[in-house]
């Protein structure tokens, strides 16, 4: 159990990255029609519960995640899309 907040941030990290990795597709069409979070819903979800899995939230927020998921999704890859949103 990760009890490290960088330990935690890192595995956010990972996570989310590989969410854009293997559903690049997806995270482009979500971000130009301003409906990423439903369209990557099921893949956020279970990255979401493997960050649980594997992190003592009782010691480090869960909101890590989220905003890990905001950082890398949105300001990191959404700023090379074209949206009216984002």
């Amino acid at each position: 159990m990760i009890t490290d907040l960088e330990k935690a941030k890192r595995l956010a990290r990972t996570i989310v990255s590989d969410i854009v990795l293997y559903n690049k597709e997806k995270v482009v069409d979500g971000i130009k029609n301003d409906n990423v979070f439903e369209v990557l819903e099921e893949e956020i979800e279970l990255g979401k519960k493997l960050f649980n899995e594997k992190v003592d939230t009782s010691v480090i927020s869960p909101k890590i995640y989220d905003k890990t998921l905001i950082d890398i999704l949105i300001a990191k890859y959404g700023k090379d899309v074209d949206s009216k949103i984002w």
